[in-house]
């Protein structure tokens, strides 16, 4: 499986009619990123066809200035990180692979497809370092993926680094961090209430109103009420 076969693969599915649709996606402002019109749902399929394909490979898909070909390739990574019979030798190839081309992730979408299997559960019992790092990256898909990637630990009622990370990108100037630090506040609140409580209350005047508003979407309906009065008191 090559990256010229995905391509001519994904290049069936083009539609000049779906280019402007896909483009409301894209966020990133690169100045070359181009769009071929394929649906996310062609891109994932095709993905998932190509979900052997070498790393070698996928490295040249993500050269590509193709918003969809790059989406393809973080899904073949993701698809790979996923599968439970991956060795620990490939988990850390793909970490290393996400890490080292991050240039090229340049969308939330990216980041959101990808984080979460392929460093989040890479880092599931190794030190977590690298997560503070991207938190304070100048790079807004570096940060968004430092608070993605906590998702792994939740799941498994680790909360501890989301919230840490969170301290950190509280007060971010990206709106699509702020999206991103106010979701996962909000995950984890549901494994640790009394921990997201704190978080709120600490920072309820402060943050965001993008973070604010995702943070508490989920809470009862009174509590949310308490802390709506409470940020414009």
């Amino acid at each position: 499986m090559t990256a010229k076969e995905f391509i001519e693969r994904l290049s069936s599915f083009k539609d000049e009619k779906e280019i402007d649709k896909v483009k409301k996606f894209f966020k990133g402002n690169d100045g070359v990123t181009r769009h071929f019109g394929v649906r996310f749902g062609n891109v994932f399929n095709t993905a998932k066809e190509f979900s052997t394909m070498p790393l070698e490979e996928i490295n040249k898909l993500l050269d590509s200035e193709f918003y969809e070909v790059r989406m393809g390739a973080v899904s073949i990574m993701d698809f790979q990180a996923a599968n439970k019979k991956i060795s620990g030798e490939m988990k850390k190839e793909l970490f290393d692979l996400y890490l080292k081309r991050h240039d090229r992730l340049n969308n939330w979408d990216f980041v959101d497809r990808g984080a979460r299997n392929i460093i989040g559960e890479y880092l599931i019992d190794k030190p977590r370092a690298i997560l503070y790092t991207l938190a304070e990256s100048a790079d807004p898909w570096e940060r968004r993926t430092a608070i993605v990637s906590t998702h792994a630990f939740i799941r498994r009622n680790d909360v501890e680094d989301t919230f840490a990370i969170a301290e950190i990108l509280v007060h971010d100037p990206d709106e699509l961090v702020n999206k991103a630090v106010g979701s996962w506040i909000r995950e984890a609140g549901k494994k640790a209430p009394e921990r997201h409580h704190s978080f709120l209350d600490r920072y309820v005047k402060t943050m965001p109103a993008t973070t604010f508003s995702y943070a508490i979407e989920k809470l009862d309906p009174e509590i949310k009420k308490q802390y709506k009065a409470l940020r414009k008191g």
